[in-house]
Formats: C-alpha cells, sequence, structure tokens
C-alpha cells in the first residue's frame, strides 16, 4: 500500500516510515523540515517539502497518487511552548489538522492513524488511565489533540474515513539499528535531555518539581520505546485494513519512572555522574500518568519488544554517540 507520512522526517515519524518500508509498504513523506531532518528519512521514502495546511498541494498529491493510508505527525509538541503561545498549536494540531482531514475526505482515503497524545487525559482522579477515563487536558497541547480526536470522530461518521487514534504516552529511545532516533537539539523529553547530558552536550539540566505527591516527589511517567510505539502503528494499520472500526487506544507499558529513577538510570548506563539542578514546576505538568494498553494488545495483537528502561537509555544513547557534534 502507498502510505502519506505527514512530520515523516521527524522523531516519530521517521521510525514508522522506516518500520513501513521494512514491511513492504510505498511511503510519501510531508513534511516541511521546520524541525524534522531530511538524513533521518528512509532513502526508498519519496519526499515532498510542504505543509499539511496547504490544501492546494494536498489535492495534488491525492491526485498524483493512490495514498490508501494517512499516518499523521505532523505538529507542535511542547508542553510549556502550548501555555505561552496556544495559538500556534491551535493552528498547527488543529486548523491544518483539519485541512488535511478534509481533503483526505474529498480524496476518499479510507484509513486515518492520527499520532495523539496521553496529555488528553490532564491529570487523572484514577491510575492506570484507560480510553474510557475521562478526557479533561490541562494545557493547549493536549486539548489541541483532543480537538481533532474528535473531529475525526465526528467525519469517520459522516464518511467513508476510519481512523485509529493513539494516545501515546512518553516516547523514547532510538530505532537499534541506528538509522534515525531524536535529533531535535533543543528537544525538551526527558531522556533525551539526560543523554545529551551523558554525552557532553550540555552543561547540566533541570528537574522541575519535587514537591510532587509520588516516592520521590518527581513526576512520574510511563516511557515506551519509539520502535515498539513505530510497530504499534502498523498494528493499528492492520487492524484498519481487517475492516474494522474506528478506534482509539493508549500507547504505553503500563507502569512508570519517576525523573529522579530516569537520570539514575542514564547514570548507570553512561557510567557518569549528571549535574542536575533543581527548579520549580512547569505549567501543565500532571505529577503522573502512565497507561493501561491492554485494548491496544488485545484489538491488534502488539507486544512490545523493548519494555527496559535500561535499553530504552542504551539506544538513546548509542544515538547521541552517533550524532553528536
Amino acid at each position: 500500500m502507498t502510505m502519506l507520512v505527514t512530520g515523516g522526517a521527524g522523531y516519530i515519524g521517521s521510525h514508522v516510515a522506516w518500520a513501513l518500508i521494512d514491511a513492504g509498504h510505498q511511503v510519501l513523506i510531508l513534511d516541511n523540515l521546520s524541525t524534522g531532518v531530511r538524513e533521518n528519512i528512509p532513502p526508498a521514502a519519496e519526499l515532498i517539502e510542504g505543509d499539511v495546511g496547504d490544501a492546494a498541494l494536498l489535492r495534488k498529491i491525492f491526485s498524483e497518487h493512490g495514498i490508501e493510508a494517512i499516518l499523521h505527525f505532523a505538529g507542535s509538541i511542547v508542553v510549556p511552548e502550548s501555555v505561552e503561545n496556544p495559538l500556534k498549536y491551535y493552528d498547527n494540531n488543529t486548523a491544518r489538522t483539519r485541512t488535511l482531514i478534509e481533503e483526505a475526505v474529498r480524496a476518499d482515503v479510507p484509513r486515518f492513524i492520527f499520532s495523539s497524545t496521553a496529555a488528553v487525559y490532564g491529570s487523572p482522579d484514577e491510575l492506570p488511565v484507560t480510553e474510557d477515563s475521562p478526557a479533561q487536558p490541562i494545557n493547549p497541547y493536549g486539548r489541541s489533540k483532543l480537538m481533532t480526536e474528535w473531529m475525526l470522530k465526528d467525519v469517520s461518521a459522516a464518511h467513508p474515513l476510519n481512523f485509529v487514534a493513539l494516545r501515546y504516552f512518553n516516547v523514547a529511545g532510538a530505532d537499534p539499528a541506528g538509522r534515525t532516533g531524536q535529533s531535535t537539539p533543543q528537544a525538551t523529553h526527558l531522556i533525551k535531555v539526560t543523554c545529551q547530558l551523558a554525552s557532553g552536550q550540555r552543561e547540566s539540566m533541570a528537574i522541575f518539581g519535587t514537591d510532587y505527591p509520588t516516592a520521590d516527589g518527581t513526576c512520574i511517567r510511563d516511557y515506551i520505546h519509539v520502535s515498539d510505539l513505530a510497530d504499534a502503528h502498523l498494528r493499528a494499520l492492520d487492524y484498519l485494513s481487517g475492516g474494522n472500526p474506528s478506534a482509539i487506544f493508549n500507547c504505553g507499558y503500563g507502569h512508570g519512572y519517576s525523573v529522579r529513577e530516569v537520570i539514575g538510570a542514564v547514570e548507570k548506563v553512561a557510567g557518569t555522574p549528571l549535574n542536575v539542578r533543581e527548579e520549580g514546576r512547569r505549567a501543565g505538568d500532571p505529577a503522573e500518568l502512565i497507561s493501561d494498553p491492554t485494548r491496544l494488545r488485545d484489538a491488534t495483537g502488539w507486544t512490545p519488544r523493548y519494555d527496559d528502561l535500561e535499553l530504552i537509555v542504551k539506544s538513546a544513547l548509542a544515538w547521541e554517540a552517533k550524532t553528536s557534534p
């Protein structure tokens, strides 16, 4: 099948593009390269440099290529930035995705896989969260993604476009084969930052908040290896191709680690202490987010292969060693 991967030069999008190529699919990547890295794109994929909000470009793509599924990753992802600049997020993540969905409907594209987020749950009252837990995001990033989920639900009820929305928990690590990884120098993801510090690319890092109601006072997150997440997208594609109805699935391992535990794991794997300072809480950060991935496993047969914090850290450190100046 021919797949349109938006944001395919980015961190998660490039891993999924490689997984699709490995599975024998044809891949067309649409990316404006504002944050994506051209070198992370599989050589077998075709790159079109452009924006998902460009309706004329989308019509040209859909008219010239027999697109059988869209895997949509393009968007903005930094929670604190979304609090400071919400209109950027409602533009990039919601308004431009509306254009993409409209053109997909116009072109009769039958399948749509959406890169959503655990941020739609906000600060949940009960853990782990299931797909039926209340969606009550506490920041514009989470709200912008939830709005897209709503659009997809409404559009799939009115048109023959089935979708799967994958709610990511904390994605980390890099392709075990070293073909792609998290390449954004100013990334805010914890494991990326700690690995940059361990590899000498940063002088220090901050723990944002040490007074949360957790065992060691720092936030707890459910970390998932990016290759397991990429596999979840292929499983979601098979799910839709099998004629199954639209669905929403959590993507996580069902257990979490605190910020201090992650720092400790990086120190252990790297064999070096890290220069860490403590700062106040960041806006929009819940104390704890843990998934219940049962529905994804049961519906698609997804089984993770890299559910080990030190293994995740090793792959992330290997990518930093390969790509750092």
